[in-house]
């Protein structure tokens, strides 16, 4: 499938989670020295669940800042941290000249499964982290979208409310879970549009390397998994060459019909992996300078 020439190619961001051994940490700086000829808006960097992962999660941030020449943002949860505790770590950010913050709730400890508490003396919800950001620093602040709703929403209208308080509170931009149906964002734009909601919501896409751990992500988040989804995959468990070829024009059609809707930013939730994500990105239109156009 090739980019119609009178289409403009989206702009795109990629997400990173921390390594947690030298292999992985080797493998993760190969995926961005492999990205960032692509020029991405920014690439993010996660904590882990209930808080974990947050000095790898500093060092890698500061790292992209300072030996490439791609914005990084710093995933920022409530978890597990006062405010005081916080507003440090997000004054060291700034100081280190990152200008990003994703702020999230967070997972409570032993993930969605869990019961989340939020800590005394901390910033209780994501829309509180926001006000706390925006009182330390002039940060730009992504916050997190469900299209088919947080797990732990009692609703779709309490979990769309939720969202509108984070970006009253001064959130520049939602970035959605990923979801397998285009249609589900685009449900879910309508709705957030009609809510009141300005900001750019940027559909989150996550190419499938393993479809068995997909379906277990997919789980975990509330994203359904249409049938016609699982048919492609079929019978392919023992064949990742055809997965992966499966998977990238899989991922190719769900973002044209996005873009062909007016979608002009998607964000990539690469696993620290770049083969998928390149060849997507270039099908797109989203190439390295100067290579040729579709």
């Amino acid at each position: 499938m090739m980019l119609p020439v009178h289409r403009r190619a989206p702009s795109v961001s990629f997400e990173f989670f921390p390594p947690k051994t030298e292999k992985a940490e080797a493998q993760l700086w190969e995926t961005i020295k492999r990205l960032a000829p692509l020029r991405p808006r920014f690439v993010s960097v996660t904590y882990g669940a209930g808080g974990t992962t947050r000095e790898r999660t500093h060092s890698i941030v500061e790292r992209i800042q300072k030996e490439t020449s791609i914005p990084a943002a710093a995933h920022l949860t409530c978890v597990d941290a006062t405010r005081e505790e916080i507003d440090t770590i997000a004054r060291a950010y700034w100081e280190a000249g990152i200008r990003h913050i994703v702020a999230l709730r967070g997972d409570p400890p032993g993930g969605l499964g869990g019961t989340y508490t939020p800590t005394p003396g901390g910033y209780a919800y994501a829309a509180d982290l926001v006000e706390g950001l925006r009182r330390v620093a002039p940060f730009e602040i992504s916050v997190a979208a469900y299209p088919e709703c947080h797990p732990q929403s009692t609703d779709a209208q309490s979990d769309l409310d939720h969202l509108k308080r984070k970006i009253d509170a001064g959130a520049s931009r939602a970035i959605t879970q990923f979801f397998f149906d285009p249609e589900a964002f685009l449900r879910f734009r309508d709705r957030a549009v009609a809510a009141g909601i300005r900001v750019p919501l940027v559909p989150g896409i996550l190419p499938v390397t393993n479809f068995a751990k997909a379906v277990e992500f997919a789980g975990s988040c509330n994203a359904s998994i249409p049938t016609w989804f699982r048919h492609q995959f079929d019978g392919l468990d023992e064949d990742p060459v055809t997965r992966q070829i499966v998977a990238g024009t899989v991922a190719v059609d769900t973002c044209n019909k996005l873009i062909d809707e007016g979608v002009d930013q998607l964000h990539f939730y690469t696993l620290n992996r770049s083969e998928l994500t390149v060849g997507i990105c270039h099908m797109l239109g989203v190439r390295a300078m100067g290579a040729a156009a579709a």
